[in-house]
């Protein structure tokens, strides 16, 4: 009997789009080094470049391997990881040279909070991964609505019969000098500066 979850990590790996649950949205999503593969994913969603793709890790550990943690950035993750929470930080030297988009010197970041993800990102390491949607259309709640947008265009379908809560994650930019929230999510701007007061 076929692994669903092996199969979407060594589609990912072969830098092939994979879709899955993430406690926020559905993700479409692949391997972050690999230039084709991030192409691909640019290009199922019909997303411009300037935009960059952020990236999911199945831990601390991970995150600190692609991008530069400063005491902020500890304190948020320690905080909220797995979860919600979406940091901007510097790349790190593993990272600096992945086609991402957009600004180049800087990396979202995020360690999501939902089994099914977590179980493929332990077999994959980091993965980009953006809401399963075309720009700026709205992110499919369910497997069918999935497979119309995106089609043969995926390799692997993770799908549940819950839906993800659709709220996104709270985006928070510590890579230029004091923090400020890029988007607005789960987290409110009131949790991050208390627990920035600490």
């Amino acid at each position: 009997m076929r692994d669903p979850i092996e199969d979407a990590a060594r589609a990912a790996l072969d830098g092939r789009l994979i879709v899955l649950p993430t406690d926020t949205v559905y993700g479409i999503g692949t391997r972050p080094d690999d230039g084709a593969a991030t192409a691909r994913l640019f290009e199922a969603k019909g997303r411009p470049r300037d935009l960059d793709l952020p990236v999911l890790v199945p831990s601390v550990a991970a995150g600190r391997g692609i991008a530069e943690f400063d005491e902020r950035a500890e304190t948020l993750a320690g905080r909220w990881w797995p979860g919600p929470l979406t940091l901007v930080l510097p790349r790190a030297e593993t990272s600096r040279a992945w086609d991402l988009g957009g600004d180049a010197s800087t990396v979202g970041v995020r360690m999501p909070h939902h089994p099914m993800v977590l179980a493929v990102l332990a077999r994959t390491g980091p993965l980009a991964v953006s809401s399963a949607n075309r720009s700026r259309e709205p992110t499919a709640a369910d497997c069918d609505e999935l497979a119309r947008v995106f089609g043969d265009s995926v390799d692997v379908y993770l799908c549940e019969e819950a839906r993800p809560a659709r709220q996104a994650s709270t985006v928070v930019d510590l890579a230029h000098g004091a923090w400020r929230i890029l988007r607005r999510g789960a987290i409110t701007e009131q949790q991050i500066r208390t627990a920035l007061r600490g």
